[in-house]
């Protein structure tokens, strides 16, 4: 049977590529929700998306927060986002491009975010997750660490976690590390 809507589906481009007309991709569940996602975002004004390969693909964008308030005030950060075909079963997969001291994400821009593992639901979109990050710029986590260093100083010194915090993003370096 499943052979049979192959050879269906195969017939349907062909006569359509004869006719001069592209062949249309079919999307996939997990894009059709992304697309709705991206349709009814309610981006706070300290948050932009843009699509650096193009409005065709929707799986691959980058989100950039500009604090406006906390630690992080002045700072832009610059997220990207993958999300897999078999989203919304499955989280999408956030880096941050931007090297920063924080003690929820670690050097190589891995996010430390609840909703991002263990805590994802399919009835969770993607203007929770963009939320979820601004959150993390006005309330860092010292409780759930990717970088524990930085947890440890908020925790225990938060004047000099700003310090810290300051001097990154004005490009310093922090555990040898050139931010």
């Amino acid at each position: 049977m499943l052979n049979l809507i192959k050879i269906k589906d195969k017939k349907k481009e062909q006569a359509a590529s004869a006719a001069g007309k592209a062949p249309v991709k079919k999307q996939s569940a997990g894009e059709l929700r992304l697309h709705k996602d991206i349709s009814e975002l309610n981006l706070p004004k300290s948050t932009s998306i843009s699509f650096p390969n193009g409005k065709d693909d929707l799986m691959n964008f980058e989100i950039i927060v500009r604090p406006d308030e906390g630690y992080y005030l002045g700072g832009t950060f610059v997220f990207t986002f993958q999300v897999s075909p078999s989203y919304p079963h499955e989280p999408p997969k956030v880096k941050c491009k931007t090297k920063v001291y924080h003690p929820n994400i670690d050097l190589e821009g891995n996010v430390c975010l609840n909703i991002l593992r263990e805590d994802w639901k399919p009835v969770l979109n993607i203007n929770t997750v963009i939320y979820g990050l601004n959150l993390l710029f006005t309330q860092p986590n010292d409780e759930d660490p990717l970088n524990h260093e930085a947890a440890a100083v908020l925790r225990d010194n938060p004047k000099l976690f700003e310090a810290n915090v300051k001097r990154a993003m004005a490009g310093g370096y922090f555990a040898s590390v050139r931010t």
